[in-house]
C-alpha cells in the first residue's frame, strides 16, 4: 500500500496589470475613500481620519440604533420638539403618530431631520440626549475613533464630527440590514399623511449599479455622501465628505465609483478543465489525475498576485470511483481565501482481483530480492 502523504503546491495564479490605474481620480472634497464592499479594504483614500463635520450622513447611526431598539410596526407618537425641527422635514405635527417604518423612510429618502429627531425620542424614551449617548457608544462599540455625535439628525453643532473611513464602515454594516438596503434603493415614497418623500441621491437611477446609501448637506459640512454601487461580483463604497457643491459631489463619486468598480475583473480562479495533483495508485495501478468538478469565478483585483494551495495525498488505495473526493485547492487574495474548491478522481479504479493482488506482491518481492542480491 502506498504511503498517504499530503502534497502542498504553492504558485501565483493571476497578475493582470492594466495601465488605466496610472493617476487616480481629480476629487474636489475635503476628504474621500474607496473601499472593498466584501472586505473593508480601503483601494484609495485622502484624509480618510480627518474629523469633519457629516451633516445628514448622521442618519446612518440615527437609523442603526433604532433598528437594534425598536420594531418597524412600533407607533411614535410626535413631541413638539421632533416637529419644531428645520431645514430638511417631512412637517411632522405635534401629536401625530407615525410607524417607525415611516419615519425611517423619511429620514434615508428625503433626510428629514423631523423624523430624525422623533425616531430618537422614541429609543430614547422621551430624552434625545439619552439616544446620543447610545449613539456615541454604539460608536464606540463597532471602533469608529474618529466620531462623535452631539445631534441624532445632523445639523451642525460644535464637536459633531466622523470621518470618511468611519461612516463608510458604517454604512457597510447598516446595508447588511434587509430594510435599509430596500429603502436606500427608492427614489420615492409616499409615508402617513399622503407625505410624498423623493431622494437627495441624485445617482440613484442614473448610475449603473447604484444602491444607496446616503447623502448630507450643511453650509460647515458642505455636500457629503456614501454611495454604494454593485458591479459583477463585488460591491464598491465611495465616500466624499465637504464637496463644494452638489454638482461636484455627484462628479466625485462617479469619478470615484467608476475608477473603485474598474480595478475589478470576474476571472476564473479554479478550472474544471486543469489537472491539480497526481496520486500514485495501489497494486502498481499508475497515476490517478485529481481535478476540481466545476469552474469557479470570482471578482479580483486585476494587478494583484493570487496564490494557489493543493493539497492532495501522494498516494491512493484501490478501489477509487469518479468524483470521490480526494483533496482540495485554494486560492487567497493577500492571506484572505477567495475561493476553495474539492479535488476528486477524474477516473473510476478497480482494485485488482485476488491473482492480481498476488500476482503484484510476487513481483514485488522478487523486485526487492534482487535488489538485495545487487
Amino acid at each position: 500500500m502506498p504511503r498517504s502523504l499530503t502534497l502542498l503546491v504553492l504558485a501565483a495564479v493571476l497578475a493582470l496589470v492594466p495601465t488605466a490605474f496610472a493617476a487616480g481620480p481629480n476629487v474636489e472634497a475635503r476628504a474621500y475613500l474607496v473601499e472593498d464592499g466584501r472586505t473593508g479594504e480601503v483601494l484609495l483614500a485622502q484624509n480618510p481620519a480627518r474629523q469633519v463635520p457629516i451633516a445628514s450622513l448622521t442618519k446612518l447611526m440615527t437609523v442603526l440604533i433604532t433598528l437594534e431598539h425598536a420594531r418597524p410596526t412600533d407607533v411614535v407618537t410626535i413631541s413638539p420638539e421632533a416637529a419644531a425641527v428645520g431645514e430638511s422635514s417631512v412637517r411632522l405635527r405635534a401629536g401625530e403618530q407615525l410607524t417607525v417604518r415611516d419615519l425611517l423612510e423619511a429620514a434615508l429618502i428625503q433626510s428629514a431631520n423631523d423624523a430624525a429627531w422623533a425616531l430618537a425620542e422614541h429609543v430614547g424614551h422621551g430624552s434625545e440626549q439619552r439616544f446620543v449617548f447610545m449613539m456615541n457608544r454604539r460608536a464606540r462599540q463597532l471602533g469608529l475613533a474618529d466620531t462623535h455625535f452631539v445631534r441624532p439628525d445632523g445639523l451642525d453643532a460644535p464637536g459633531h464630527v466622523s470621518s470618511a473611513r468611519d461612516v463608510t464602515a458604517l454604512a457597510r454594516i447598516l446595508m447588511q440590514k434587509p430594510l435599509v438596503r430596500k429603502i436606500v434603493g427608492m427614489q420615492d415614497a409616499t409615508i402617513a399623511g399622503g407625505r410624498s418623500l423623493h431622494t437627495w441621491n441624485d445617482l440613484l437611477g442614473n448610475f449603473p449599479g447604484l444602491v444607496g446609501v446616503k447623502t448630507g448637506h450643511t453650509t460647515t459640512a458642505g455636500w457629503s455622501e456614501v454611495a454604494a454601487a454593485r458591479g459583477l461580483g463585488v460591491t464598491v463604497y465611495a465616500t466624499v465628505l465637504g464637496s463644494p457643491g452638489r454638482s461636484a459631489r455627484n462628479a466625485d463619486l462617479v469619478e470615484l465609483l467608476r475608477w473603485g468598480l474598474a480595478r475589478f475583473r470576474v476571472a476564473p480562479v479554479v478550472s474544471a478543465t486543469r489537472v491539480y495533483a497526481q496520486a500514485e495508485t495501489s497494486y502498481g495501478k499508475g497515476k490517478l489525475a485529481l481535478v476540481a468538478p466545476r469552474s469557479l469565478r470570482r471578482a479580483v483585483i486585476v494587478e494583484r498576485p493570487l496564490v494557489e494551495q493543493v493539497v492532495a495525498p501522494m498516494g491512493v488505495e484501490l478501489p477509487v470511483r469518479r468524483g470521490q473526493r480526494l483533496g482540495e485547492v485554494r486560492v487567497y487574495e493577500r492571506g484572505r481565501l477567495l475561493a476553495r474548491s474539492p479535488l476528486v478522481a477524474s477516473r473510476s479504479m478497480g482494485k485488482p482481483g485476488a491473482l492480481g493482488r498476488a500476482g503484484w506482491y510476487v513481483g514485488r518481492t522478487a523486485h526487492n530480492i534482487w535488489g538485495w542480491v545487487g
